[in-house]
């Protein structure tokens, strides 16, 4: 399952919702916004996705992570809209067996869909401006 948000992720609830009596790991990676970047102050930012096109790639990823690990069930959301500092901004949880296919999943996961989304990030700075910056950033 992949999502966009534009309200507050829900760790809790989508946690609960990959468990399994058959899976001994579960890994979660939480991307938050944080006060600073590239020696700017950061004080929020705002993310703008193409929906149609966002949501298809981010499903060919978590079936490519399904096929290519052993892992039971994976999910990623990421927020869209302005955010304040210490939000949730990307969100993935993975379920498996054991844990090296867990950990390896998440991390290919969050990788991919920051090359591979069409979500764009614009943060806000303490004096003022804004910058438009690459996913990855």
């Amino acid at each position: 399952m992949f999502a966009l948000s534009e309200s507050a992720i829900d760790a809790s609830r989508l946690g609960r919702g990959l468990e399994s009596p058959r899976t001994g790991a579960a890994i979660v990676f939480e991307g938050r916004v944080r006060d600073h970047h590239q020696g700017r102050q950061v004080i929020g930012l705002a993310y703008e996705a193409y929906a149609e096109l966002a949501l298809a790639e981010g499903s060919r990823i978590i079936a490519e992570a399904r096929e290519r690990f052993a892992i039971e069930q994976a999910a990623c959301v990421h927020r869209v809209g302005e955010l304040s500092l210490g939000e949730t901004a990307v969100w993935v949880g993975v379920t498996a067996a054991h844990r090296d296919a867990a950990f390896a999943a998440c991390r290919y996961i969050i990788d991919e869909v920051k090359a591979r989304v069409p979500i764009w990030k614009r943060e806000h700075y303490a004096e003022g401006a804004s910058e438009w910056l690459h996913p990855d950033a």
